[in-house]
Formats: C-alpha cells, sequence, structure tokens
C-alpha cells in the first residue's frame, strides 16, 4: 500500500504545475496511512502473528511485536502529518472581530508584502512523500531480522530524516542542521557496517537466529573433549560481543544517546519545528525495537548465571562480559546529562532535545536489563514517550501558529473595481518602498 502511494505520488507530483497543493497532498496522505492502519490491523488477527513468520529468505520477519509497533508507528506518523493538512488561519479584523461575524462571515486571504506569513511548509509539495519514504524504511526496520536489511532500511529512513531537516532551502540554519545531521548520520552509519562487516567475517552469518546459536555455544564447549578443543578458537563470545559493541555506538548516534549526544541539541533547534517533532518521535521508536530485538537475539541467558559467578572466583577474563553493558553505561550518562544541562538552556527546543536524551536513559535501562518485567516497562514507556514528547511539539507549533497574522479584507465587498486595485498596487508598492527603507536604516544602526 504504501509503495503504490509512493509511486502514485511520485506521478502526480511530476505532471504538477500548482506549488500550492501540499496540503491536499497531505490529507491524501492521511487517508492512505488510515488505510494501512485497517490493513495492518486485519492482518494482526492472522494464524502467525503468535509464532512470528519470516518473510523473503529471513530477511525480515511479522510477529505480534512488530504488528503492534506498525500500527503505533503509522499513527504517529499520521498525526504529526495533519499538522500541515490544514491552513492554521487566525483572522484578524478591526472590523469584524466579534465571535459572531468571524463564524458568519466568509473571509478572503489578503496578501501582501508584509502579511504573507504562511508557513513555509505548506508551499513544499515534496513533504508528505518524503515522509512516506521515512515510514517505510521504518516499517523495514521494525520487522528486519538480518544484518543487510538492518543497514538498508535504517539508510532508506535515514535519507529521507536528512532530506526533511533541510528542505526548507531559503534557510541557512535549516541548511546547516541538516547538514550536520546528515554528516554525522553518516558516521554512524560507517559503525553499523563496519560492525556488520565483523560479524559476517567471525561467524559466517548474518541472520539473527544464526547469532543466537553462535552466542550460546560457549555452552557446549564446556562439555567438549580436548580433541574438540579447536572450537574454542573459532567461536569465541567475544567476537560477536565486540562487534556489538561497534553496532550499538551506531545506533546510539542515531538515538541521541549519551555519551554521542551532541549533536541534536544543535540540529532541533536549526530544523523547522514541524521536522524536529517527526525526527524526535519517529526515528526512536524504530530504533529502540530493533534494539530490543537484537538484545533478546544474542543474550546467553544459559551462560547468564556462570557470568555472574566470574565475579567472584579468581578467573576472572577481560572478555567475560555482554556487549549490553555499553549500553546501561549510555543510559547513565544520559540520565546525568540530560537532567543536568537541561537546566542551563533558554531555548525550548534545545530543552526538549536534552528531555528527550534523559528520557533515552530511562528507556534504555529497562532495555539493558532484558527481564519480562523490564521488557513489558520499555514498550509501555516508550510508547508513553512517543505520544506526550509529540503532545508537547504539537502544543509548541500551536503556539508558534498562533503568532502567524492573517489581516482579511472587508467581506462585504465580494469584486473589487479597476479603481481599488490600482489604489492597491499604489499602496503595496509605497509599503514596500517604506520598509525596504526602514530595513536600511535598521541595519545601518
Amino acid at each position: 500500500m504504501l509503495i503504490l502511494s509512493i509511486l502514485f505520488l511520485l506521478s502526480s507530483n511530476a505532471v504538477s504545475l500548482r506549488r500550492d497543493k501540499s496540503i491536499l497532498y497531505a490529507r491524501l496522505v492521511i487517508t492512505i496511512l488510515l488505510s494501512c492502519l485497517v490493513l495492518s490491523a486485519q492482518s494482526y488477527y492472522s494464524e502467525f502473528h503468535a509464532k512470528g513468520l519470516g518473510l523473503y529468505g529471513g530477511l525480515y520477519q511479522t510477529t505480534a511485536l512488530t504488528h503492534i509497533f506498525h500500527l503505533f508507528v503509522i499513527m504517529i506518523t499520521a498525526l504529526i502529518i495533519q499538522l500541515n493538512g490544514f491552513y492554521p488561519r487566525k483572522a484578524w479584523s478591526k472590523d469584524y472581530s466579534s465571535i459572531s461575524k468571524l463564524i458568519g462571515y466568509k473571509f478572503t486571504y489578503y496578501n501582501s508584502f508584509i502579511l504573507n506569513k504562511m508557513g513555509e511548509q505548506f508551499r513544499i509539495i515534496e513533504y508528505p512523500l518524503i515522509i512516506l519514504f521515512v515510514l517505510l524504511g521504518g516499517i523495514f526496520l521494525i520487522s528486519s531480522c538480518d544484518l543487510i536489511s538492518i543497514f538498508l532500511s535504517i539508510e532508506l529512513q535515514s535519507y529521507g530524516l536528512y532530506i526533511l531537516c533541510a528542505i526548507y532551502r531559503n534557510s541557512e540554519r535549516a541548511t546547516t542542521g541538516g547538514l550536520t545531521y546528515f554528516l554525522l548520520g553518516g558516521l554512524s552509519s560507517c559503525f553499523i557496517l563496519l560492525a556488520s562487516a565483523l560479524l559476517y567475517g567471525n561467524s559466517g552469518n548474518t541472520g539473527f537466529d544464526g547469532l543466537y546459536v553462535i552466542n550460546n555455544i560457549t555452552n557446549v564447549k564446556d562439555n567438549m573433549s580436548d580433541s574438540d578443543n579447536y572450537m574454542n578458537s573459532l567461536y569465541q563470545s567475544y567476537y560477536i560481543n565486540f562487534s556489538l559493541v561497534i553496532m550499538s555506538i551506531g545506533f546510539l548516534f542515531k538515538v541521541s544517546a549519551a555519551p554521542f549526544h551532541f549533536w541534536s541539541p544543535d540540529v532541533y533547534d536549526a530544523i523547522p519545528t514541524v521536522v524536529t517533532a517527526f525526527v524526535a518521535v519517529f526515528s526512536k521508536i524504530t530504533i529502540f525495537v530493533l534494539l530490543l530485538e537484537l538484545v533478546h537475539y544474542t543474550t546467553n541467558y544459559l551462560a547468564r548465571e556462570k557470568h555472574v559467578n566470574y565475579l567472584f572466583e579468581e578467573n576472572i577474563s577481560l572478555f567475560n562480559f555482554s556487549w549490553s553493558f555499553t549500553l546501561l553505561v549510555s543510559s547513565l550518562l544520559s540520565l546525568l546529562i540530560g537532567a543536568i544541562l537541561g537546566l542551563t538552556q533558554f531555548r525550548i527546543k534545545r530543552l526538549y532535545a536534552y528531555s528527550t536524551i534523559s528520557h533515552v536513559g530511562f528507556i534504555l535501562l529497562g532495555l539493558t536489563i532484558n527481564s519480562i518485567e523490564s521488557i513489558q516497562s520499555f514498550i509501555f514507556y516508550l510508547m508513553q514517550y512517543s505520544i506526550t514528547n509529540l503532545n508537547a511539539f504539537m502544543i509548541l507549533i500551536t503556539i508558534g501558529y498562533s503568532l502567524y497574522l492573517y489581516v482579511e479584507e472587508n467581506p462585504t465587498k465580494m469584486e473589487i473595481n479597476t479603481e481599488d486595485k490600482k489604489n492597491h498596487q499604489l499602496l503595496t508598492s509605497e509599503l514596500n518602498k517604506n520598509m525596504q527603507i526602514y530595513y536600511k536604516q535598521y541595519f545601518v544602526i
């Protein structure tokens, strides 16, 4: 459904001549997402959702968890797109400012040099189309069950986010923020690709199932005879652990967890607020669900007690650790940095960025413990955080929309004669001259 919708929107965008159809496209995308929501809800009740089903040779999987988060991310995306689906008009007129006249009269929007402060996102026709690409990559990432599909899905999602951050081409701050996000996002993708290459080079396998088997093979080694001791040199647990530590660095970059958080306050503050809401909410959900699957498949449950006993024995080794310990360290740093540095902020979006870092610390804490209770808390906290964070950005965007000033024409004059048009043109040209003189004096001062 999403792929066909992207193709049709691309075709209609190619033949479209008017640039003010972005609102119509946004409403159309909302309808598409509601249809996808219904289709995904119907497939949830199939006979395979409880046990899980592998797709495309094991590259992807569908389980109850992936279905739930598919529904959740589609709903979140529809809520974000509706911010661009309607004009945030605020009619203000001295003669028609009463509630009865505002409701009863038909106001006509009036363009001029000063008053045309319409948000730029309403003129960008590619905005809902790029969001569909990001949503497609996020859905693939949630269902990924192979290192190859992980990298392809996360890049499909990230490329759309890079374009969204720099979509305001005339804004220098937005372009700077998009470029910063692109460079550091590309660096984090290099870590993920390097870790995937190390895992494949050491194990000859890229699937999660194979990683689970190889990670638990250390329990078999203890029962082997000395003649089969060559297995000890082939399959060592620290091969996978070191590779997954490198991969976790790339993922922590993506979710802006400490100590890899330094880019997020600057980027969040520079890019448009509508885009900030999408970047702050959507990318966190998909990557955390993937990390949940990765922690589940690479945790050595059978060796957990032995790992605890190693702490009290003399044969303590440097390699007796789990890669998820890096998530625990990042969780502690995120809690400290997000809480302390957030107290010194004076810009609201930078404060939101440090608030996100602090919440990421709590989510990583539940992910690291990896018990039944912690996973339940992790899923609940992730959904609750996403909804409340989106609510906070909606309030911020609504306040910004309310500051746009729209002065409306006299609604009783349905037609404007030639003399009025000439007077309006003279008035507009005079206003432009006065504003240019004012700007010159202002900048000279």
